[in-house]
């Protein structure tokens, strides 16, 4: 949250979010806190650990391989987009991908295409409603 704030975002208060409960994970392995993950990604980790019927929010590559090693299922914010549009909570995700990265998110111009295929989408879609 503290980041997010520092960048200038807008990040809710989690105590503001009744439907939303912190939760800090019981322990972490020992073994990951050598690595250079930072500590929410370590917290996420050690609590998917203790809960591994639950899919797993990680965009960090390392946090991400860690978790595959750990037999844990992993999705990434592109993922979640894909899921959204699918569901039909989101009529379009190009609009969210430019959002993604203008807000500073690193997205190479081959993920992008990939992402708006499987959305089957293009980069020259309108945006919905036009």
């Amino acid at each position: 949250m503290e980041e997010g704030e520092r960048r200038g975002f807008h990040v809710p208060k989690v105590s503001d979010l009744a439907w939303l409960r912190r939760t800090d994970p019981r322990s972490v392995p020992s073994e990951w806190l050598a690595l250079e993950l930072g500590a929410g990604e370590l917290s996420a980790l050690a609590l998917a650990l203790e809960h591994n019927d639950r899919v797993l929010l990680l965009d960090d590559g390392l946090a991400r391989r860690i978790a595959r090693a750990a037999g844990l299922t992993v999705w990434g914010t592109l993922k979640v987009l894909l899921e959204g549009k699918s569901r039909g909570f989101v009529v379009g995700i190009a609009p969210l991908l430019r959002e993604l990265k203008e807000a500073g998110m690193w997205l190479s111009d081959d993920i992008v295409q990939r992402i708006l295929a499987l959305a089957g989408e293009t980069a020259c879609d309108p945006p919905p409603g036009r």
